[in-house]
C-alpha cells in the first residue's frame, strides 16, 4: 500500500524534465531561450524560465566555471506552468492508463487533491486567468545521472495566484534564478601569452599576460514571466586572479605562490617588451632544467568573482568559479660556445 506522502508525490508534476544546462554542458547562443527536454514517455516537458546569454563567453576555447568547493545550482524547483485546463489534460493523459502498482489509490488520492476540494476543485477552473498550476522541475541531465540533488524538491503540485511567491520550498525566486544563470556561465579561454613564444630556456625568465581585450567579465540573465509572476536575475563573473602551475617541481613562479591578481585595467600580468629582458615578471615563471626534447604541461586556471542583482534590489555573491585550460611549454638548454 502506498502512503498518502508518497501517493502525492507521485502525482502528476508533469514538467519532469530540466531547466539548467547542468552537467550536460549544452547552453543555446540566442538572446532568450528556454529551457527544458523530453520526457521518456516522448512528451515535452519544458520550463518557463528563459536565459539572455548575449553577453555570454563565447569562441572555441571558452567554457563552463566550476564552482569552488561543493556548490552545485539547484537540479530542481517549482514554477507556475500550467492553466486549469492546460492542468486537467495533462491530469487525464497521465492516468490514462495504470502507471505502477499501487496507482488506484493514487489517482483517488489526486481526485479528491485536484477535483473533489480537497483542497482544490474542479482544477481550479473557476479561478480560470487568475493564477496558474505550480509544477516541480528537473534539471534532466542531473536526474539521468542519478544526482540526488535533482529529487530534493518533492509535494505534488499546487496552485498560487497570479503574482504571488508561494512560501514552499525550492519555489522560484530570484535567487534560484540567480543559480541558474551561473549553471549557464561561459568564460573566456584562458591560454595565456607567453615571452619566450616559442621555446624558453632554463633559467630564463618567462613573462606570462592575458589581454584586457579578450579577458573580460560575461553574464547571463535568466527570466521567468508567467502566470503575473514577472521576475529575473543577472549573474555576472568577473576575473580576479590567474594561477601558474609550471608542470614541473623544477620551476619557480612570479609571484612566489603563482597567483596573478588581475590589473586595475582588467588584464593580468604584463606583456614582454624589447628592454625588460633583465626585469623580473610582473606574473611568469621560470625553469630550472630542461623539457629533454618534450614539453612541460603548464596549467593556466583563472579564478571568477561571481555575484548577482535581481528583481526587487535583490542580489549578492556566488561562490568563486574558476576555468582554465594547459598549454605545452618547451625549455631547452642554453647552448655556450666553447673557444
Amino acid at each position: 500500500m502506498l502512503t498518502a506522502a508518497l501517493a502525492l508525490s507521485l502525482l502528476p508534476q508533469t514538467a519532469w524534465a530540466g531547466g539548467s544546462r547542468g552537467s550536460s554542458g549544452s547552453t543555446e547562443s540566442s538572446s532568450a531561450t528556454p529551457s527544458g527536454g523530453t520526457g521518456g514517455d516522448g512528451s515535452i516537458y519544458a520550463s518557463v524560465v528563459t536565459y539572455d546569454e548575449s553577453k555570454n563567453g563565447s569562441g572555441g576555447g571558452a567554457g563552463p566555471v566550476a564552482p569552488t568547493g561543493d556548490w552545485t545550482p539547484p537540479a530542481c524547483w517549482f514554477e507556475p506552468k500550467w492553466s486549469p485546463e492546460e492542468f486537467e489534460k495533462e491530469f487525464r493523459r497521465k492516468w490514462d492508463v495504470p502507471h505502477f502498482s499501487g496507482a488506484g489509490e493514487a489517482y483517488a488520492q489526486g481526485q479528491d487533491r485536484y477535483i473533489n476540494g480537497k483542497p482544490y476543485e474542479d482544477f481550479n477552473k473557476d479561478k480560470a486567468g487568475e493564477g496558474m498550476w505550480w509544477t516541480m522541475v528537473r534539471d534532466e541531465a542531473r536526474a539521468e545521472a542519478g544526482d540526488p540533488a535533482a529529487f530534493a524538491c518533492e509535494g505534488p503540485d499546487f496552485w498560487a495566484d497570479n503574482g504571488e511567491i508561494p512560501e514552499v520550498e525550492n519555489a522560484i525566486t530570484p535567487d534560484i534564478l540567480a543559480q541558474l544563470a551561473y549553471s549557464r556561465l561561459k568564460v573566456p579561454g584562458t591560454e595565456v601569452a607567453l615571452a619566450p613564444e616559442v621555446a624558453t630556456k632554463v633559467n630564463l625568465p618567462t613573462w606570462a599576460w592575458l589581454d584586457k581585450a579578450t579577458f573580460k567579465q560575461v553574464s547571463v540573465t535568466a527570466s521567468l514571466n508567467a502566470g503575473g509572476t514577472d521576475i529575473q536575475a543577472t549573474t555576472t563573473a568577473k576575473p580576479v586572479s590567474l594561477k601558474l602551475e609550471p608542470g614541473t617541481e623544477d620551476a619557480q613562479t612570479y609571484p612566489a605562490s603563482g597567483e596573478c591578481a588581475i590589473n586595475e585595467d582588467g588584464s593580468i600580468g604584463e606583456p614582454y617588451a624589447k628592454g625588460k629582458a633583465n626585469r623580473t615578471p610582473a606574473c611568469g615563471l621560470k625553469y630550472l632544467r630542461s623539457s629533454g626534447g618534450g614539453t612541460f604541461p603548464l596549467q593556466a586556471t583563472v579564478t571568477w568573482e561571481i555575484a548577482w542583482t535581481g528583481s526587487g534590489g535583490t542580489g549578492g555573491d556566488l561562490p568563486e568559479g574558476t576555468y582554465g585550460a594547459e598549454q605545452a611549454v618547451t625549455v631547452e638548454e642554453i647552448q655556450s660556445i666553447n673557444r
